[in-house]
């Protein structure tokens, strides 16, 4: 895909994984067993504020298989295990919001996009800091990686740190076909063939080096070219940047 390719794709998509028809995923009660008590109290008071969020659109039984299935993502993964229910709930609320947008239960009119690199770790990350900074609350972002790594680059955090942004809470994660599907317009920064494609999207790619490993300096331009990027699609969704505070 070329810079600023915003085509209709039509392939065919594949059956959504984690929906609530979903019946293959394991319960919260078998997994359970196998973390430490911390963990398996964290996890059910993770479920317990999900549930009340989402009452009225999703059962129970939904939300601790969305929950479960979330965490599952991180294991092994993760490089302080004591989050991980933090991290599956974040994760999980993401999915069901997605999902209720996709069923009708949710749709506030507000535009989403989903950033999209390989780690999840530097470009999408720092695009996503961007588009929250500057949209606010007028638009909703998400972001995700095809091998999403173990942390945020430190550098990406140091670099978006001197544009008074901070994302040192933000966490790589992978996508999943309700969040993809759910997203009105999916940016993508070098995942190829690995970028899920769904019909009836706007789909853009982003040519800008994937920035791992490289140095503090080395790292700001493509930060730079992030930033105007993003304020150009926000323009393109009639969404008024915000007066920048830092």
């Amino acid at each position: 895909m070329s810079t600023h390719d915003t085509r209709t794709r039509t392939s065919e998509a594949s059956t959504p994984t984690g929906t609530a028809s979903d019946t293959t995923a394991p319960a919260m009660d078998a997994l359970l067993p196998i973390l430490n008590l911390e963990q398996q109290y964290a996890l059910r008071v993770a479920a317990v504020r999900l549930t009340e969020e989402f009452t009225g659109t999703f059962n129970a039984e939904t939300i601790e298989r969305f929950l479960t299935t979330s965490y599952d993502e991180f294991v092994g993964k993760a490089t302080l295990v004591n989050f991980l229910p933090l991290l599956a709930e974040r994760f999980a609320r993401q999915r069901l919001r997605a999902l209720a947008r996709l069923e009708g239960h949710h749709d506030d009119g507000r535009p989403v996009v989903l950033f999209l690199c390989v780690h999840n770790a530097g470009r999408s990350q720092m695009a996503l800091g961007f588009f929250d900074h500057y949209a606010g609350p007028d638009a909703v972002g998400w972001s995700g990686g095809s091998k999403p790594a173990e942390q945020v680059s430190d550098v990406a955090v140091a670099a978006m740190a001197e544009k008074g942004i901070d994302i040192r809470n933000a966490f790589p994660k992978p996508w999943t076909d309700e969040v993809v599907r759910a997203a009105d317009a999916v940016i993508t920064m070098g995942c190829g063939d690995a970028c899920p494609i769904f019909p009836g999207k706007r789909y853009e790619e982003w040519p800008l080096p994937d920035p791992a490993s490289w140095t503090l300096e080395e790292v700001r331009p493509v930060r730079d070219a992030i930033e105007q990027r993003v304020l150009t699609l926000l323009s393109e969704l009639e969404v008024e940047p915000r007066v920048p505070t830092s």
